[in-house]
């Protein structure tokens, strides 16, 4: 493994660190079950590691980090763990978000607010507003997030845009919907991690991702720590991204 931490000056792995990393942290439940402890154990076992991973992109320089965290199709689950997971956010953004506010983290939410406890979705507005100036690293938390329920609001608010007047039909292009889409005013993920096992990108960021490296690991999410993080970066510091192109041209 290349230890990307070891030296100060920038070899030239460091070059080509992303500047967008997306994970999909998958794994709790099973990770749980493994040493017959309840879903939930495995939840907040795997909330330590969203620390780690912060932590590794603060120290690489890489500026923005998107965690999903919970999925429009996540309410499916039995409602003694949905009540956990939302117990959970609460708690986090009490303990956590003072922290991140403190190293420089600007935490935004993305996701639809409809279904979402009132009381939550006011925290998340606020804890947005409190680290609004922060710019060492752009956070963003998905809950209650679909990628397909992020491209059927676009289209829909296009269309008022171009009801109204505003729009025109010919001034419609990727970039005209991107101005649209949650991540409005960021860049697109260079890396997609998924710890887990699993083969999929299950529903997360499928406009965004479009030229994303992806990096699948049979690891759990409990288990993908620090090193588990580094692993990945250095490995996607060997792609050659060509976006379509040929090499050299």
């Amino acid at each position: 493994m290349i230890n990307l931490f070891k030296k100060k000056s920038k070899p030239e792995v460091m070059q080509k660190v992303p500047q967008h990393v997306a994970i999909i942290m998958d794994g709790n439940g099973r990770w749980a079950k493994q040493r017959g402890l309840p879903r939930g154990a495995g939840h907040l076992a795997g909330k330590e590691r969203v620390n780690d991973a912060v932590e590794v992109c603060l120290e690489l320089g890489i500026k923005y980090l998107t965690l999903y965290a919970f999925s429009t199709e996540n309410w499916r689950r039995p409602p003694e763990e949905v009540n956990y997971l939302m117990n959970l956010f609460h708690e986090s953004m009490a303990q956590e978000i003072p922290k991140l506010h403190r190293n420089g983290v600007r935490v935004r939410f993305l996701g639809l607010k409809e279904g979402l406890d009132a009381s939550l979705v006011a925290k998340m507005a606020e804890n947005e507003k409190l680290t609004a100036g922060n710019e060492r690293l752009n956070l963003n938390l998905a809950i209650n997030y679909g990628g397909r329920a992020e491209l059927l609001i676009a289209i829909k608010k296009i269309s008022e845009q171009v009801q109204a007047g505003a729009v025109t039909i010919e001034q419609l292009d990727e970039a005209e919907l991107n101005k649209y889409l949650f991540t409005a005013g960021q860049p697109d993920p260079d890396l997609l991690i998924k710890p887990g096992g699993e083969f999929r990108i299950s529903n997360f960021l499928i406009w965004q991702m479009a030229y994303t490296e992806f990096y699948f690991s049979t690891v759990l999410w409990p288990d993908f720590g620090s090193n588990e993080m580094q692993k990945a970066i250095a490995w996607y510091s060997q792609r050659e991204r060509r976006f379509g192109s040929v090499k050299g041209v």
